[in-house]
């Protein structure tokens, strides 16, 4: 007897999607913060994907200070880009999802008023328009924040899409009035 007969079918019938479900893991990137990982969790249930395992490297740090964590998951073929836009969509930092991966890397500066033009909004709009994820960040601001500052970027990129990512971090620091020095080579830091 299988499990299909104990159970009356399985899952993919029971919910009309036709497909069995399948293994993924998604690599995320977490603050060290009581209940982070519980809100990361919400977004895969609430869209239908049963998890098979968490590792959580609380030893380790991303280049932001942050938590890796990575979760083992199934569902459906179709339901498993929902799943990874929900994340994102909640704010969860994915730094790969199945095969999805950051192959390239590029660091660039951004030089002017960074911290009036809303910084956090231009990171996220990198992020959000590019396939690009932020590694690593430094913020120079010699007079404080009412003077040029610049902050430098070490962005990782799918492979393949350095020009995509660069044209929009260019068209975002036009829109903000920031010079853009750009690409720095590994090691001219």
């Amino acid at each position: 007897m299988s499990a299909q007969d104990l159970d009356g079918g399985s899952d993919a019938e029971a919910d009309g999607s036709g497909e069995m479900p399948k293994p993924h893991t998604i690599r995320l990137e977490l603050a060290d913060e009581p209940g982070q990982l519980l809100a990361a969790l919400a977004p895969i249930s609430d869209n239908g994907g049963n998890l098979l395992s968490i590792f959580h490297e609380r030893g380790n740090l991303t280049p932001r200070g942050h938590i890796p964590v990575e979760v083992d998951l199934e569902c459906p073929p179709d339901r498993f880009e929902r799943i990874v836009d929900a994340l994102r969509d909640a704010g969860v930092n994915v730094i790969r999802a199945g095969a999805e991966h950051f192959g390239e890397e590029v660091m660039v500066i951004l030089v002017g008023d960074t911290v009036d033009s809303d910084l956090s909004d231009t990171l996220h709009r990198i992020e959000s328009s590019a396939d690009a994820t932020l590694q690593d960040l430094s913020l120079s601001a010699r007079e404080g924040t009412d003077e040029a500052s610049s902050a430098r970027l070490r962005l990782a990129v799918r492979s393949g899409r350095v020009d995509e990512t660069l044209a929009v971090v260019r068209d975002l620091a036009a829109e903000k009035g920031l010079h853009v020095v750009e690409p720095l080579a590994e090691g001219s830091q």
